[in-house]
């Protein structure tokens, strides 16, 4: 039976025989015995290997092995001090099972030919603690909606209409007609609200934006619900409640993990609802008095976002944005017109917005109006117009890039370390 290292870190298996798989993390020799550090998916530990104590095949192994070579041991569990962790493994059997070739990465190497290497790179502690920890993220995220009586729809990924307009799309030869790769699978959320109600996808999103930012990705993970008779103070609420309960979770069960991804688990601790609202006119004068240069009409940028929320240490909603310059389908504030029910979630200490949503247009008149203000062509969104005319509802929904939270909460530096082979402007490799 094979034992994983984390076990012997929690089992009280001090003096027991263990057999365990994995790969050679360091290696290093001296006279008759080799020290080796041993990974598998749980964790880490230290392997003795004295000359005298295995077959001479073990032996072999043990000294011709290189860095990310695979191996098997049996070995009996010893409780040292000096030892990473506390507990080393004595080996009685060392099995190589791939020699392989000397690895390519070592210290000190450009972000380049890490990312060149990405498919090597995933092997390192760094990635590897941040893909667990995405792993929680995520499952909290379907946790809660599940806990609230949610349903998960699978989307398209080929579309004929944009959701967010035509710049941003990644056209596609589609048997001979033009399509493209979702942008959003807002739109088709929505047509399950009349059946179930609450809903949410988690799908990859593309947008073919030409930025060199730290948070944008050509290709990500979106969580989009979409709830039916949901006005815009709702849509808040289920946002901060979200995003309090994926904190709180991370915090209770793996604030180690948090630790070894560089965020003090105390910091998440603090996330607890509600989060401060601030209208977008209020927003952009406090830009402009912590130093800013942004006139009334303009969306904010990383530097706007980064000035609102440096000194923060919970998310903030920016809500009532001008209509002018948000999607066709939010719904205009009936009480501040020219202005949209919609809110950016944007999370602190400058890492931005997280979180777009709004109450959909949800009544036929309006909704054709406001695609002609913006001259879209109805027919490329018949069947979207066509749930204005049967049995509408008012309703709300929004989108998180799953990315960004991650980046956020674990306070990382760029984004394209929260997904395992990121997708920018200027890199489809590996």
């Amino acid at each position: 039976m094979i034992t994983q290292v984390s076990k012997i870190f929690t089992d009280n298996l001090d003096g027991k025989e263990v057999s365990l798989q994995g790969w050679v993390h360091r290696t290093r020799s001296s006279g008759n015995m080799v020290f080796a550090v041993l990974r598998d998916a749980s964790g880490l530990i230290q392997v003795t290997i004295k000359k005298d104590k295995v077959d001479e095949k073990s032996w072999s192994g043990a000294t011709s092995a290189y860095v990310e070579s695979s191996l098997s041991i049996k070995g009996i569990v010893k409780k040292d001090e000096r030892a990473p962790g506390g507990y080393e493994i004595q080996a009685t059997h060392y099995e190589l099972i791939s020699q392989g070739e000397a690895f390519p990465i070592s210290k000190d190497l450009s972000e380049e030919f890490l990312l060149d290497v990405r498919h090597l790179w995933m092997r390192s502690q760094k990635l590897t603690h941040i893909m667990k920890a995405r792993h929680h993220i995520v499952n909290y995220l379907r946790e809660f909606f599940d806990n609230d009586g949610f349903y998960e729809m699978a989307p398209p990924i080929i579309t004929k209409s944009g959701c967010e307009g035509g710049s941003t799309l990644f056209e596609m030869n589609y048997f001979g007609e033009p399509a493209y790769l979702t942008q959003s699978s807002q739109m088709y959320a929505e047509v399950f609200i009349f059946s179930l109600g609450k809903v949410y996808v988690l799908a990859p999103s593309f947008r073919a934006e030409k930025s060199r930012t730290i948070r944008h990705l050509a290709e990500y993970w979106h969580l989009e619900p979409e709830m039916a008779f949901y006005d815009q103070k709702m849509n808040m609420e289920v946002q901060e409640n979200m995003i309090a309960y994926v904190c709180k979770k991370m915090v209770e069960n793996h604030s180690d993990l948090l630790r070894a991804c560089g965020r003090n688990p105390e910091d998440l601790a603090k996330i607890t609802v509600p989060f401060e609202r601030i209208d977008y006119a209020k927003a952009v004068d406090m830009v402009n008095e912590l130093g800013g240069k942004m006139e009334h009409g303009q969306d904010f940028g990383a530097d706007e976002e980064a000035l609102l929320t440096k000194t923060k240490t919970k998310p903030i909603f920016i809500h009532n944005f001008p209509k002018d310059i948000k999607a066709f389908y939010m719904r205009e504030d009936p009480n501040k017109p020219g202005t949209v029910l919609n809110a950016d979630l944007l999370a602190p200490a400058g890492h931005g917005e997280i979180i777009g949503g709004s109450e959909r247009i949800w009544q036929y008149d309006d909704l054709i109006a406001r695609m002609k203000e913006q001259n879209l062509k109805i027919e490329d969104y018949q069947w979207y117009v066509d749930l204005r005319k049967f049995g509408s509802v008012p309703h709300s929904g929004f989108g998180l890039g799953i990315e960004r939270l991650v980046k956020w909460m674990l306070n990382l530096d760029h984004i394209r370390d929260t997904i395992p082979f990121p997708r920018t402007i200027n890199r489809c490799y590996p």
